[in-house]
């Protein structure tokens, strides 16, 4: 057996790669496992003692940066981070575009006021960035920072809300699309809206990030959550810590940023925020008969309306037409399907509707900006 991989972490950290490391097991590559939340002093020296081969560690202020100044020469991959330190790589999901699907979401759902709760770190402000980059230039966003959650575990649950965050949800103009930062921070706004007397979804609709089974499940109502492909993320931390043994460091000097999948909607958010009556069984229609072919007479015919009221309502309401409406549901399943499957792009347009994969790549460069090809290549998948 060769010399260890140092791994440093936190308990819910290690259980969302663990799944991508076992490979690397079978390969004869051992690991030692440290809590992050160990002293640092206990840290460092702790690795003086193990002597291990590389490192594997998540950012944490200050414990990071000791780590990195004690052991200056050991290969070294921080797996949560897009800050650069000279020798190591970072990998990070992308946490703008976490965001922007957060927000994609919102939007397709017909909301109009949005919200953002944050707890002041870096990942937090990317995030919130990404989602207001996402939002039309006349959408209101109101953000709330809650630093005083810090000191949490992220398991933890029994915070009781301070009067600045129980005002600022009041005061939220309803119904409201939430997103919170990571899915404790999403737990915490739904039991203070419980506490205030807010519906979720009704007043206050919710998504959260990073899709943990067990903060969602335990969330009442059920969480939505931003889902981000962790096999993906830890692959990617095994494999460049491969290349760091081997003396590679063509991935020093820049972050490897993994695209999130889409929104995994629960009971906390759903696309029946619209309050007219029309719009929501239009609505109800095109999310669950994407997959056929739909054109603008079918929907009229199905909801028994005229086509020039139908378009006045999307055009007032959602800022687009039934058709391109259609393209966004279309789309938001196809980055789904790229980013969690192998399927091939011909089989992912048919799946998503679109029967066609060259048209499917028209629509999906025209949305993203980008090819299906290149976005699957950003969230670690081969195209």
């Amino acid at each position: 057996m060769s010399q260890p991989v140092a791994i440093v972490m936190s308990e819910e950290f290690l259980r969302r790669i663990t799944p991508a490391l076992t490979p690397f097991v079978r390969k004869q590559q051992d690991y030692r496992v440290l809590s992050i939340r160990r002293p640092v002093n206990e840290l460092n020296a702790l690795l003086t003692q193990l002597q291990p081969i590389g490192l594997i560690t998540e950012w944490l202020p200050d414990t990071t940066e000791s780590l990195l100044q004690t052991h200056p020469d050991l290969p070294t991959v921080i797996a949560d981070t897009d800050y650069c330190y000279p020798g190591v790589v970072s990998v990070d999901v992308d946490d703008w575009a976490v965001g922007r699907e957060a927000a994609g979401a919102f939007s397709r759902a017909g909301f109009r006021s949005f919200a953002c709760l944050g707890n002041g770190m870096p990942y937090s402000n990317q995030r919130i960035e990404g989602f207001q980059q996402a939002l039309r230039r006349d959408d209101t966003c109101s953000v709330h920072t809650e630093s005083e959650l810090e000191n949490l575990r992220y398991s933890e649950s029994f915070s009781r809300p301070g009067d600045e965050l129980k005002q600022w949800l009041t005061d939220l103009p309803k119904p409201v699309g939430l997103f919170a930062v990571h899915d404790p921070l999403g737990r915490f706004i739904c039991a203070t809206c419980q506490h205030l007397g807010l519906e979720v979804p009704g007043d206050v609709a919710v998504i959260g990030a990073n899709n943990d089974p067990l903060v969602c499940g335990l969330t009442y109502p059920m969480l939505s959550s931003v889902s981000i492909p962790w096999d993906t993320l830890g692959e990617a931390v095994a494999e460049s810590m491969q290349q760091l043994i081997h003396g590679d460091k063509s991935d020093t000097g820049k972050p490897r940023l993994i695209s999130p999948g889409g929104v995994v909607l629960r009971h906390s958010a759903n696309h029946l925020a619209v309050d007219d009556e029309l719009l929501r069984r239009a609505m109800s229609f095109l999310s669950e008969r994407y997959r056929e072919t739909i054109n603008i007479g079918i929907l009229c015919k199905e909801l028994r309306v005229a086509r020039r009221t139908l378009e006045r309502k999307f055009n007032e309401h959602f800022r687009c037409t039934p058709a391109e409406m259609l393209n966004q549901i279309r789309i938001y399943e196809a980055k789904q399907l790229l980013t969690n499957t192998n399927h091939p792009v011909s089989i992912i347009s048919e799946l998503c509707g679109f029967n066609d994969p060259e048209r499917m790549a028209v629509v999906f460069k025209k949305l993203t900006g980008e090819p299906p090809s290149h976005y699957r290549r950003a969230s670690g998948r081969q195209p």
